[in-house]
């Protein structure tokens, strides 16, 4: 699952991830669900109890959590705002818990000059606490905008996609080592 933190206007989230989902396909080992946090549009977390519980009362709650324990691993695409991720990607986040448990995931962030790495950083202490397990090889954009065309088409050079490729080769190393882990115990 490639999920778009982005949800503001004139966001360049979206191209962004349109080069993500092709080096996806283009590396062969990937079925992906792109999750667009601006097409799901979450309301602030409204469930009555705590997501470690699971006991969802909301439809679109049943259907994030439905979507996200589906994935069995994530690229989360952010980019950096006060030097953190955005409050819609933190917001999808916590509406669950178990569904991120012992999965892997990738952190591609983007922005000025510091390539959304503070977003990162941020991003992947909150991962860790859910029992996700983070690929070390990320992706970060500096002057995102400097990779875009006039058709708002993201241009990746060679290095941004190398990164892709050694990002997504360690994603599916990590969902080989961790997808047994998830898997039930079956008593003999």
């Amino acid at each position: 699952m490639v999920i778009i933190a982005s949800t503001r206007p004139g966001r360049v989230g979206k191209p962004l991830a349109d080069w993500l989902v092709a080096a996806a396909v283009e590396h062969g080992a990937f079925d992906i669900d792109v999750a667009d946090l601006k097409e799901i549009d979450l309301p602030m977390m409204d469930e009555p109890e705590h997501p470690m519980l699971g006991r969802y009362v909301n439809e679109h709650t049943k259907k994030w959590s439905a979507r996200v324990a589906a994935a069995d691993a994530f690229v989360m695409l952010t980019p950096e705002y006060n030097h953190s991720f955005t409050a819609p990607l933190k917001n999808a986040i916590d509406y669950l818990n178990r569904e991120w448990k012992r999965k892997p995931v990738a952190i591609a962030s983007y922005g000025g000059v510091s390539a959304g790495l503070r977003a990162a950083t941020m991003l992947r202490a909150v991962l860790t606490a859910l029992g996700m397990v983070a690929t070390g090889t990320t992706i970060s954009i500096p002057m995102v905008k400097t990779f875009l065309t006039d058709e708002r088409e993201f241009q990746a050079n060679a290095v941004l996609n190398k990164a892709a490729t050694g990002m997504l080769d360690e994603l599916l190393t990590l969902h080989g080592v961790l997808s047994p882990m998830r898997q039930p115990l079956v008593a003999d």
